[in-house]
């Protein structure tokens, strides 16, 4: 903690001065820069990749795993071609699989790095449900909730220096607080909120999956009285039933389609994982 009677070295007096120059250009409230969004993301992404790479359960997108991720690209990139991504060509959207059949989970980095488990894939049906937990994954980062609540958990200055690489403990930390199943990176009510009904317009604009195709994943663990394994992700208040009226209510008032795409991808990738 800086002691106020102590004089601003000069670096954090240019630090701040371009993250003020940065917090000016329509940031979504973030004092980051974009560029500072897209190497705290990339930071964090190479401390996810080397943990469940030392695990043994990242698959790694190379030939052994091409089948699954052709698949599973064909998912996002429809997202991300819906015209209503804000960051689309700014971010990298990279996705990748982590192999935990216990996990109904899926989390984003600051900048685009997506992840999701083989249980969360394992569990859902409907190829509209995954698109729908994607997209709302897509708007997290895409509307930058996690650089939002970071910036708030750790404080500027020790973003930056986890940004440019220069705090491998904290970057451990934040890598297993975006990741954690049960103790994950809790977003507010309103952050919640925004990527449901973002999923929405995300969907929607793919012409493709059911607008609210994020409401089928809370239907399905209702359905099946699930609410113990609800992971963190989707876990945070409103509560299930809340939130599936909310994107049902939002699909309703833009009049997008709520018809059913195939599910040829999804049976597609859970077969290339042996699911």
């Amino acid at each position: 903690m800086f002691n106020k009677y102590l004089p601003t070295p000069l670096w954090l007096f240019s630090i701040l001065s371009l993250l003020a120059l940065g917090s000016c250009d329509n940031n979504d409230g973030v004092i980051f820069s974009i560029q500072d969004d897209l190497n705290l993301g990339k930071q964090v992404a190479a401390e996810v990749d080397s943990t469940n790479r030392a695990q043994g359960i990242l698959l790694e997108r190379n030939s052994t795993n091409a089948k699954a991720y052709t698949h599973l690209d064909n998912i996002v990139n429809r997202v991300l071609n819906s015209g209503e991504v804000k960051y689309k060509s700014e971010f990298p959207w990279t996705v990748k699989i982590i192999k935990d059949p216990e996990a109904l989970n899926a989390f984003a980095t600051p900048g685009g790095y997506i992840y999701v488990y083989s249980g969360l894939i394992d569990y859902l049906d409907d190829e509209d449900h995954l698109a729908g937990v994607l997209a709302h994954e897509i708007a997290h980062a895409d509307k930058r909730h996690s650089v939002k609540q970071l910036q708030q958990q750790y404080g500027i200055a020790l973003l930056l220096s986890v940004a440019l690489g220069n705090n491998p403990g904290t970057l451990r930390q934040i890598a297993t607080e975006l990741a954690g199943n049960l103790t994950g990176l809790s977003f507010s009510r309103s952050a919640e909120t925004e990527a449901d009904t973002y999923s929405v317009s995300y969907l929607g604009g793919t012409n493709y999956y059911a607008c609210d195709g994020a409401a089928g994943f809370f239907i399905k663990l209702e359905q099946e009285d699930n609410q113990a394994s609800t992971p963190e992700f989707l876990s945070t208040h409103p509560n299930p039933g809340n939130r599936i009226q909310n994107i049902q209510q939002t699909a309703q008032e833009r009049g997008c389609s709520t018809t059913s795409a195939p599910d040829t991808d999804l049976d597609h990738l859970k077969s290339a994982l042996g699911l």
